[in-house]
């Protein structure tokens, strides 16, 4: 780490460390809220190692997390978190820092391939043996850059690409990973474990993976920041796909600047030989002629606390008012909604209302096809690099073979017709797929690359836009196994098609329940957005106003009958804390206001209607 880096580090710590200190908690845990910087300047004074912010954690995750109401946001700990976090720890005393991530603990979902001792099952017992043979790029960057793997978290199966009527956070390995917030909210999208994970404080850090939805619907619904990156500025070698057009890594994480801190390790700034993504550009730039930039190795830099001063935005409000008329927007989250954007003027934004001029935001018109495609065959791929595992050098009708045969543990709740959709396709570029219209791959492809050229790259070049605002998605519903899950509104799919990435960031909150905005830019805008985003996380600390409850229910006030309400009864926010452990105290955080909502795409305006429209929200 050089000495420029190291002391930007430390100016990092000194700008956001008053965010920590606003929120009001009886939390005790001694690590609660800390930043990257924070515990990089701990470490370096030699307060703090590596070794003991690590045990803590692990303390903190089964106090908190593997208990019987716990959050069940991580689906594995890695056996060997301590001897990594020794070894970092020696290095550091014999002065050699990899980098800023160096003793930092960070949690990977559980698609990303790690070659140790743990699993990489995308949640399903098909994948279940024999641990990968080698590190995803991910796994080896942070690996090379010093940070202690924690462990995975857990996620919707398959990232939620098994069924339509998939409930987000499920897998069968895993069970059902809740909402920090209320164990009864759902964590949303499929890297649902990452998000609930980075808000409880069960590490610094965590990883997930969005195609479109996953890692900003995750970070809205529990109150953290989402980092989507354009598709190929992380690689997604050894990483379970759904589809190599729309597939990346991305962050969860506390503030954006741990965001930005870990995005610039994680990152291919050049071809891994391994992801051909790493060496070019995303669907929306193809054909542009438009080369692959030279990105930054250090995104902190980008960071500005008047990040939004003078910006110019422009502001979509298509969806918000629900996808179905029969499931409005209820007026408290559109009054929320319209509260955060009034921050981003009163930050000294000018908005620009894109939907008056008649942009189209409801997504690529032939993203599920193109995913349906693409997952059958990138299956396979992955598959050809698996041993000692169910469908090792399988396909995909191997997979459904597999849960057909195990449906009691794979398929309780929900069942597998979207697989089967996906099998049953054409196989050929050019056939017409019946179940889309007609339309072919290679069509679907065209169609998605014209809405994006046509509607976000147009909007932003012609109304010379630094950005895209909406919210993400709406407050996080309760889980309900039954009926499934419950999106009214979501935007992540104006960045999905073209592979465009997104920035999530809390922006509010209703009756204690997270809600945050996006910020959309073209192909490699991350420091653009991180800047913006930075600048409205300086002026709203919304986070900070709002940290989790852990209770059982949220709301959690004025639900009591008189006979229920006896004298001395706790709170269930401090019922819930009290199964803690000792690194946590018998009462929590009382609610404030603010926080991020769930990201979710609007659907394929050709496919499938109804369905598409629940699927397209958290893959």
């Amino acid at each position: 780490m050089t000495s420029r880096m190291a002391g930007r580090i430390l100016v990092t710590a000194l700008l956001i460390s008053p965010l920590a200190a606003r929120a009001q908690t009886n939390d005790d845990f001694p690590f609660l809220e800390a930043t990257v910087a924070q515990l990089q300047a701990r470490m370096a004074s030699g307060a703090l190692t590596s070794v003991r912010l690590t045990r803590a954690y692990i303390e903190r995750i089964h106090a908190l997390d593997s208990s019987a109401n716990g959050v069940n946001a991580v689906i594995e700990l890695n056996p060997d978190a301590l001897a990594i976090a020794q070894h970092m720890d020696n290095m550091r005393r014999a002065g050699h820092v990899l980098g800023p991530l160096h003793g930092i603990p960070v949690l990977l979902k559980a698609n990303i391939d790690t070659a140790d001792r743990m699993q990489t099952t995308a949640g399903s017992l098909a994948l279940q043996g024999t641990p990968p043979t080698h590190d995803s790029t991910i796994a080896a960057n942070l690996r090379a850059g010093g940070a202690v793997i924690l462990g995975k978290t857990n996620l919707s199966e398959w990232a939620n690409f098994r069924s339509f009527e998939s409930i987000s956070g499920w897998s069968g390995i895993g069970g059902q990973t809740h909402n920090p917030y209320g164990i009864d909210r759902n964590p949303c999208g499929s890297s649902s474990g990452s998000g609930a994970a980075a808000s409880a404080n069960f590490a610094t850090v965590s990883l997930g993976t969005e195609t479109d939805g996953s890692v900003v619907c995750p970070g809205n619904a529990s109150g953290v920041v989402g980092l989507k990156p354009t598709i190929g500025l992380t690689s997604r070698a050894g990483v379970v796909p759904i589809s190599h057009t729309q597939d990346t890594v991305g962050v969860h994480a506390r503030t954006v600047a741990d965001a930005a801190v870990t995005l610039g390790v994680i990152q291919s700034r050049t071809s891994d030989g391994r992801d051909p993504a790493t060496g070019g550009v995303p669907l929306g730039w193809q054909g542009s002629g438009m080369p692959r930039p030279t990105v930054p190795t250090d995104y902190t830099q980008f960071l500005n606390p008047n990040g939004l001063r003078g910006a110019v935005l422009g502001i979509t409000r298509q969806g918000l008012n629900g996808f179905d008329s029969f499931v409005p927007t209820p007026a408290p989250v559109t009054a929320a909604v319209e509260a955060a954007f009034k921050a981003l003027t009163d930050a000294g934004a000018t908005l620009v209302d894109l939907d008056a001029l008649g942009y189209n935001f409801s997504g690529g018109p032939g993203e599920l096809l193109v995913l349906c495609y693409d997952f059958r065959n990138d299956v396979k791929a992955y598959f050809a690099t698996r041993v000692g595992v169910p469908v090792a050098g399988g396909t995909l009708t191997d997979a459904i073979a597999f849960n057909s045969a195990h449906a009691d543990v794979e398929m309780p709740y929900f069942n597998q017709d979207l697989f089967d959709l996906c099998n049953s396709m054409a196989t050929g570029p050019d056939d017409p797929q019946s179940d889309f219209g007609g339309m072919s791959y290679n069509q679907a492809i065209k169609a998605d690359h014209d809405f994006t050229v046509n509607n976000v790259d147009a909007a932003l070049n012609a109304q010379h836009l630094d950005a895209i605002v909406s919210a993400t998605d709406n407050p996080a519903w309760a889980t309900d196994l039954l009926f499934g899950d419950h999106f009214i509104f979501g935007t992540s799919s104006i960045a999905a098609a073209g592979g465009y990435p997104i920035v999530q960031v809390p922006a509010g909150e209703v009756f204690g329940v997270p809600l945050g905005i996006s910020f959309f830019g073209t192909a490699f805008s991350e420091p653009k957005l991180i800047k913006l985003a930075s600048g409205y996380e300086a002026v709203t600390h919304s986070r900070a106003h709002n940290l989790p409850t852990f209770a059982a229910t949220v709301p959690f006030d004025h639900i009591k009958g008189p006979l229920q309400q006896s004298a001395g009864e706790g709170s269930a926010t401090g019922s819930a804390m009290q199964s803690g452990s000792s690194a946590v105290s018998s009462s929590a955080v009382q609610s404030a206001a603010a926080a991020p909502a769930a990201a979710a795409v609007a659907t394929p305006a050709q496919s499938m209607s109804a369905k598409a429209r629940k699927v397209l929200h958290h893959l």
